[in-house]
This record gives structure tokens, sequence and C-alpha cells, in this order.
């Protein structure tokens, strides 16, 4: 890709990463440089810094939580999480199915639709910000809090919002969607493996356990987010999708004599001139130390968002067999090697696509036997088996026995494309009514059948997709099969646009290579039940696989 006039948007820009990888991007002269972080401060201490380098790119700066709706973003987060009202839209917006509003009102969302960029290089260090809110400590919390029986919903809610996979499987949600829609060429991230390369035996830790959980779930939710940037790398519409995961510490961004700070606050300086009696130390309302009014000054080494080091701790934890470092100089140069068309080696998402084991030709050749045998023993039976409701979801089952439905009713798709839906609502009514063994199949599987009315309804013992809610026939589309004619009139609109695909495919005729969909529905077929389910997955539902 050539950057050159590009814009670019940099989440965590006033990182060590961030801060490198702009610094880098401004040689190949994009247009516009987007700076997202934290803290307002930070990043327009960051675009200063930037600014004898950027020649004529322009450089904007956002700051916020991406991980919170836009209204909520630039508030502290012990200030979200102690107001009711702002809980309980977090938990809505958390655990409810992914809804326009919520995907609106989403700070990442905003920024992603109103900037458009070409880019988006994505240096969050995502695992940690859900990792470290601790969902272990809380559920031990809870569970305190239960056992006094003074459970409420503040600290349910607290509990809930501290869970790491539902955070980051919704963050992703809006992300790819945010990208899809913002039309986003490419995005890069620069991911973790949560023990700086190191393995179960790394020493660093947070407790008594080696390594602590909390260090455990760091590398979980990172793993979990590199395989998710797999399926977006998968995705028809989303940008073309690279990991770069640096697996050893990140250093520097500044060398220098001063206060030490912890989470941007000056350490104070303290002393505790008597000892205190062990079973005094540690009460609630123990204070044995005094106030020196001074903070803590020393030489330090920043090393980004692990804070300062000091010279021994710097030199440990870089020694030679420990976490050992990579300069954010070396992350940006990879970062911009990928953005340029220059493969690296360093792509997770390119390595986990060439590692992993895709469909083959042997499990092809077998395909046709196992169906051939299929068809066989349904032609033994007597009986077409259609769908059991097993692999889900049910909308799969739906469109299976839907299509089944048109089927019996119709010889061949284009007899299907010239009917009448109320024709074929009643008539497959009918075959309801009449058919038992069809009928109680479809039932039996889970499956309910709306009647043509819309009013009325077939169900068994198990229901895959209850009509619960204000309207019970909002789940049909989910799960039901629907004989009411609206519906067969889509089954119409679907084979007139099958007849119309095999009519265009008829004017080229004279093409017979293997750039022709050699699987394709005919005008003149019968109407197969997994063709169509097929057909609607990838042409509907643009559901197509695109990588082998």
């Amino acid at each position: 890709m050539n950057l050159r006039d590009r814009t670019v948007m940099i989440l965590g820009g006033s990182g060590l990463v961030g801060h490198a990888v702009a610094k880098r991007l401004l040689g190949a002269a994009p247009s516009r440089i987007t700076l997202v972080a934290l803290f307002e401060d930070e990043v327009k201490a960051t675009a200063r810094a930037l600014d004898p380098h950027r020649g004529g790119t322009t450089i904007d700066v956002e700051w916020g939580d991406l991980f919170l709706p836009a209204s909520l973003a630039r508030l502290e987060r012990g200030a979200v999480m102690a107001d009711p009202a702002h809980r309980r839209l977090l938990v809505n917006d958390l655990l409810g199915e992914l809804t326009e509003d919520i995907l609106h009102r989403s700070f990442l969302y905003q920024l992603l639709t109103t900037h458009r960029p070409d880019i988006v290089i994505d240096s969050v260090n995502t695992a940690t910000a859900f990792a470290y809110q601790d969902a272990e400590k809380s559920a031990q919390a809870l569970l305190e809090s239960a056992g006094r029986g003074q459970v409420d919903r503040a600290t349910v809610e607290r509990h809930l919002l501290s869970l790491t996979m539902p955070q980051l499987i919704r963050h992703v949600q809006i992300l790819v969607e945010s990208l899809k829609r913002a039309e986003t060429g490419a995005y890069v991230k620069i991911g973790t493996s949560g023990t700086g390369g190191m393995g179960f035996n790394i020493p660093y830790t947070h407790s008594e356990e080696r390594p602590s959980r909390l260090l455990l779930t760091k590398s979980a939710v990172a793993g979990a987010q590199s395989l998710l940037l797999f399926l977006l790398g998968r995705t028809p519409g989303a940008p073309a999708t690279v990991e770069i995961k640096p697996t050893a510490t990140i250093g520097w961004r500044e060398i220098g004599f001063g206060p030490i700070r912890r989470k941007g606050k000056p350490i104070a300086l303290v002393d505790c001139p008597t000892p205190v009696a062990l079973d005094q130390a540690f009460t609630p309302d123990a204070h044995p130390w005094r106030e020196l009014g001074q903070t803590l000054e020393g030489a330090y080494i920043d090393v980004g968002e692990n804070g300062l080091f000091s010279r021994d701790e710097f030199e440990t934890v870089t020694a030679l067999g420990q976490m050992e470092f990579i300069t954010p100089e070396e992350v940006a140069d990879y970062v911009m090697m990928e953005l340029e068309g220059r493969p690296t080696g360093r792509d997770v998402v390119a390595a986990l696509d060439a590692a992993t084991a895709g469909p083959t030709y042997r499990a092809a050749m077998l395909r046709g036997s196992a169906l051939e045998r299929l068809r066989a023993l349904e032609g033994e039976a007597g009986r077409r088996a259609v769908a059991f409701e097993m692999l889900g979801p049910p909308r799969l089952t739906k469109l299976l026995w839907e299509s089944y439905l048109c089927a019996l009713l119709r010889p061949t798709v284009r007899a299907l494309a010239d009917s009448r839906a109320g024709e074929l609502s009643a008539a497959a009514h009918a075959r309801i009514e009449r058919d038992t063994v069809l009928r109680s199949h479809i039932l039996s599987v889970g499956i309910p059948i709306l009647t043509p009315d819309g009013d009325r309804v077939y169900r068994g013992r198990q229901v895959a997709v209850p009509g619960d809610g204000e309207d019970p026939r909002s789940a049909a589309p989910r799960g039901w099969v629907d004989l009411r004619p609206e519906q067969f009139g889509v089954w119409i609109t679907r084979a007139r646009e099958m007849v119309a695909q095999a009519e265009r495919r008829a004017r080229c005729s004279t093409e017979s290579g293997s750039g022709v969909d050699w699987t394709a529905i005919g005008a003149d077929d019968p109407i197969e039940p997994a063709g169509f389910a097929t057909w609607v997955f990838r042409f509907e539902d643009r559901g197509e696989r695109i990588k082998r």
C-alpha cells in the first residue's frame, strides 16, 4: 500500500509504540494522522513532540476510553462505576444483543466513522485493560457479600463489568462493524503474549501463584483476541488484518532523573520510625506511617505502559534469559513493512492462516461418497431427514425445512419463481395439516410452525427459539417454519434471483474454465434444501469462505 496522502488513525497514539509508529509514518507523508489516547495531556504532548517531523501531514488528537460509550469515555472509571445509571448503561451495552443504538453510542464507533481512516494501527494493550480488572478478585468479593447476605444490584453490576471475555467480544464486535462502515483498508494490531515472551516459568507475578491467574488471564485474553483477528482477516468487506505480537519488554521512551510516578502520580515519601505490633499493622484503621511531604526521586528509564524502572529493575528484566527487550522503533518498522506490502514473517494472523489445517482434497472426495450413502439410506427408508437441529443456529433448520416445503410443492427453481405467494402458503399449510410424519419431525426437533394467518402456531415439547416478548412472531425469522404468504414471497424472490443468475451465466456459455461457478443452481434444477440454504448464506448473508 502506498502510504502517501493516506489517512491514518493510531489507537494508543501516546504510548511507546504508538509514538514510534507515528514518527515512522510521518516519513511516508500521509495526509492526516489522528492520535487517540486515554488522556488529553498525554496525547497533546505526543502531538507536540511529533510536530517537528510532520512536514505537510496534519496531526489531529482525540482522547477517551475506547471501550466505553462516547458519553462516558472521558470520565474516570471510578466515577463511571460509582454511578448507578452509568453502570446500567454499561451492563446493557456489554451483555445485550449488539444493536444499532449500542453501536452508535460507542466512542470507538464514533471515532472511526467520523474520521474514516484508510489505515488503523491499534497499539492499545487491550489484554491488560480487560484482564487487570481482576474478575477473580471481584468474584471472591461477590461470594463474600453473598455469604453475609449483602448482595445488592450494584455489587452484581460491578462484577459483571469486570468479566474479561464479554468485554473482549463486545469490543471486537464493535471494532469489526466500525471498520467496515468506515471502509478502512488496513487494520494493524500491536498485540502481546502477556508474559514478555516467557512461559509458565515466568518469575514476575502478582501473587503467591506463579504465574498468577491475573497474568494468565492477560495471556488468555491476548490469545483470544488473536483468534478473533484471525476471523476478521477472513471476513468479506473487512480490512486487511495484521497482528504484530512483541514477545519481549518494549523499551524505552526516556532516561532521566526526577520524581518517580506510578500511574501518572508521584510516589509520596513516607516513613515508619517505630515498628507496629503485627496484629495491629494491617487493621482497617492502621496508620503507623507519617508523610514526609516529599516525593520519591531517582534515576529512571521510562518503559511505557510498564512505568518507570530503576537501573537494577531494567537490568534484571532485560537480562539474557529473562524477558530481554525489543525497541518500539523495531516494532514500528514491522508495522511499516507490513503496510507497504513487504512480509515480515511477524504477522500472527498470516502465521495462523499458514499453520491451521483447512479443507482437504481427500475430504472433498469423501464428501461425495458420504452424500451418496445418505441418499441411498433415505431411499431405502422412504423418508427424507432434512434437518435434526443439531448444528444450529435454528435459522439453518428453518431454511432447510421451508425450502423442502417449496420442493414438495414445485418441481424446479423456475416453477417456484413463477409461483404466487398466497397459493404456495395455502398449499404448504394443507401439506402440513395432512402429513403427520412431516409435521411431527419439524416440531420434534424444536421448530414451531406458524400458520398462514400468523395468529396460530404448531409447537412441540422443545422449542429452539421461543416466541416471547411483545410480538412472539418476531422469533419466526430466527427459527420457525413460517407459512405466511409474505415468507413464501421471500422464497419466490430468491428463486427469481437464482433464475436471473442462471440466465446471466447462459449468456456467457462459451466460458468453461475453472473460474466458472460449477456448483451454481440452474433455473430448471430441482429444488434442493441444502443448495437453497447455501445460496442464502452465500448471497444474502455474504457468508462465503474467502480463505482456505
